[in-house]
């Protein structure tokens, strides 16, 4: 398969939302595991991934004979555009200074500060549910983003798994919340690419024919871009003169 651009945009696109859910689950896990032990933690992590391979081997197959369809492509365009302007949003309202930064290490403060307080059952709940929620939302970001063919199925897949990879080998080396990964800049940039791709499969959905074909994601991108930077100046506080 020949990286087209394109590909390399889904890939990147995938790689990166995907290590911001992941690092949040890791957060959650490691809390768990400190507080209540790491087979607990573990355990439940891993009953989560099973759950989410199922999920995946029931509805990978049925992709190629669905993503020909426009309403398909309507309904993973909307879902995308939703995702994307809503990552997009509290992205632009953190940058403008208008919403409190994520913080991975104060998240996992509370996160232990709660545990201590929860039984060993409700424990691997919250481990439990925390993976499967955020990975179940990396599978639909990546089925979103590459729903248009095998290869960009493909290409996001892989931008998924090396990103799981990565965050695995990084928590498992420093055993901790990666505190220092710039997540609010990583969500910028994703709600970027996922509302152009948002709006590209919407277009598809009702028959658009972009101009450039698939490079229209770029140009998209960059028009998105363009409103999200003037959205985050306008937003940003004022100092009054001679204050």
């Amino acid at each position: 398969m020949i990286l087209t651009p394109h590909l390399w945009a889904i890939g990147a696109t995938a790689f990166l939302a995907s290590a911001v859910e992941m690092v949040e689950a890791l957060t959650i896990v490691l809390a768990v595991g400190v507080t209540r032990g790491w087979p607990r933690a573990l355990g439940a992590a891993l009953c989560a991934l099973l759950v989410l391979a199922v999920i995946v081997a029931i509805a990978g197959p049925r992709l190629p004979a669905l993503v020909a369809n426009h309403w398909v492509k309507l309904v993973v365009g909307a879902a995308a555009l939703y995702v994307g302007v809503t990552w997009l949003r509290k992205a632009v309202l953190r940058a403008a200074g208008r919403k409190a930064l994520r913080d991975e290490a104060a998240a996992y403060r509370r996160d232990v500060a709660e545990l201590e307080r929860e039984s060993g059952g409700a424990a691997f709940a919250t481990a439990f549910n925390g993976v499967l929620t955020e990975g179940i939302e990396v599978v639909a970001i990546v089925l979103a983003l590459g729903s248009g063919n095998a290869p960009m199925l493909a290409s996001a897949s892989s931008g998924a798994l090396v990103a799981l990879v990565s965050v695995l080998l990084v928590g498992l080396v420093v055993h901790r919340p990666l505190a220092r990964v710039p997540e609010n800049a990583m969500k910028y940039v994703v709600g970027v690419m996922v509302t152009a791709f948002g709006v590209f499969w919407t277009g598809e959905g009702i028959t658009i024919a972009w101009p450039a074909s698939d490079a229209a994601l770029f140009y998209l991108a960059a028009a998105v871009l363009a409103v999200a930077a003037a959205a985050t100046y306008a937003l940003r506080p004022r100092t009054q003169p001679g204050i």
